[in-house]
């Protein structure tokens, strides 16, 4: 398809996730736009390509280079575009995203140390059932380098608003079935408040802000899940 020319015009990486994706087509696509267009333009342009998505506009949040931004971002040639749908997270320092059994009891046994008066272990677990439905399995997918991104800093924020000592974050992707662990957080601090309150802001943020998505498979269909609304900080359509 032409997607038309611009007398002076750069090409950027749109790239699509969840639902998006399958009315897109593609996990991805390059799109020309004008020189200095803004990333509120091509968000435009998208919406009249795939008018299909316009029923998402107002949830969705938009990242220029594994930043989330604004509609007024300037894009420049070879940017990286995200259109984020609601979030239901390589490595970096204290953050993973596996496709394999995460390794519970020896990613806690390492978290502790002599100083250490608790150890929170959390773990979020594919239940059997959604709102009645019985749940054959779940399939998750993420935006991997902005869910690492946002992993460590939400790590970093734990470990500053918290008196912890350390904080590790695991998140699966790929099929998982009844029972297997999505989500592991570990949390060690001297006293057990601190770490029950920072093991409780870690999930609850991380399942509205690292972009994360999860595809609910029911005897009879399958359903991409609702998102938790995004927190006030991040610019939204």
């Amino acid at each position: 398809m032409n997607e038309g020319c611009y007398p002076e015009s750069v090409k950027v990486k749109v790239i699509y996730f969840g639902i998006l994706r399958e009315i897109a087509g593609a996990p991805q696509e390059h799109l020309e736009v004008a020189e200095n267009a803004t990333a509120g333009e091509l968000f435009a342009r998208v919406m009249g390509k795939y008018p299909e998505m316009e029923r998402f506009a107002k949830s969705l949040a938009i990242a220029v280079n594994l930043e989330y931004s604004t509609h007024s971002q300037k894009l420049n040639a070879d940017d990286e575009v995200a259109l984020i749908p609601p979030v239901s997270g390589g490595t970096s320092p204290r953050c993973e995203i596996v496709r394999e059994r995460i390794a519970i009891e020896e990613i806690a046994n390492a978290m502790r140390a002599g100083e250490d008066g608790a150890v929170i272990v959390f773990e979020g677990v594919v239940r059997n059932n959604t709102r009645g439905r019985k749940t054959l399995y779940l399939d998750y997918e993420a935006y991997q380098a902005m869910a690492l991104k946002e992993m460590e800093a939400l790590c970093e924020q734990a470990l500053r608003e918290y008196k912890i000592r350390d904080i590790r974050i695991v998140h699966r992707i790929g099929r998982l079935e009844i029972g297997e662990t999505s989500v592991l957080i570990v949390v060690a601090s001297v006293h057990r408040g601190a770490a029950f309150d920072a093991c409780r802001f870690t999930i609850d943020t991380l399942k509205k802000k690292v972009p994360i998505w999860k595809k609910e498979y029911f005897e009879d269909g399958a359903v991409w899940a609702d998102g938790e609304p995004f927190p006030p900080e991040v610019p939204r359509s």
